[in-house]
């Protein structure tokens, strides 16, 4: 599996091959989006609604956009943070980098492509010296939950995302030297 920055054209927008993939594993997942409620309509996922929703994670100097791809098609998508992306309410206390949304194309869930592309984004974040990694879950969903724990992260607390609001769990992951 291959792990790589979103390509962006020189005026900083997704290639438009790139967006129209992007935008067949978004409404592939018609379940996590209803729970997510980010777009207005999970049967009918636009992409330039997908571009408007990855420009705010690429406004971000902080953030990065990762596709994943195996077998010549992409499987997934995962943006990660430096730190908590929540610039009014610095914590320093957590110094740790986020997963800000892993998304696995639906038709290739149950191959363990998620843990892979989790298994890679920690390889990178250990990488740079990083010693755990953060990331939130949605409390109405189950599947998310039982998916990072499998995986070894540990709920570290509760609070509301900061988009919208909704209950989150949030959960943090050691990263062990040569994982």
């Amino acid at each position: 599996m291959i792990l790589a920055p979103v390509p962006r054209t020189p005026d900083h927008d997704i290639p438009a091959p790139v967006l129209t993939e992007l935008t067949a594993l978004y409404a592939a997942d018609r379940e996590f989006h209803a729970l997510g409620g980010d777009f207005p309509d999970p049967d009918d996922i636009r992409p330039e609604q997908v571009a408007a929703a990855l420009a705010d994670e690429l406004a971000n100097p902080d953030a990065e956009v990762l596709l994943a791809r195996a077998e010549g098609r992409l499987v997934g998508v995962v943006v990660t943070l430096d730190r908590h992306p929540d610039p009014s309410d610095p914590d320093p206390a957590d110094p740790d980098p986020w997963i800000g949304l892993l998304m696995v194309d639906a038709g290739a869930q149950g191959k363990g492509y998620g843990r892979r592309i989790a298994e890679g984004v920690e390889e990178r974040f250990r990488a740079a010296g990083r010693s755990a990694v953060r990331l939130a879950v949605l409390e109405n969903n189950p599947k998310g939950l039982a998916f990072w724990t499998a995986l070894g992260y540990e709920v570290t607390g509760h609070r509301p995302d900061r988009g919208h609001g909704r209950p989150c769990a949030v959960l943090r992951k050691e990263l062990a030297e040569g994982a």
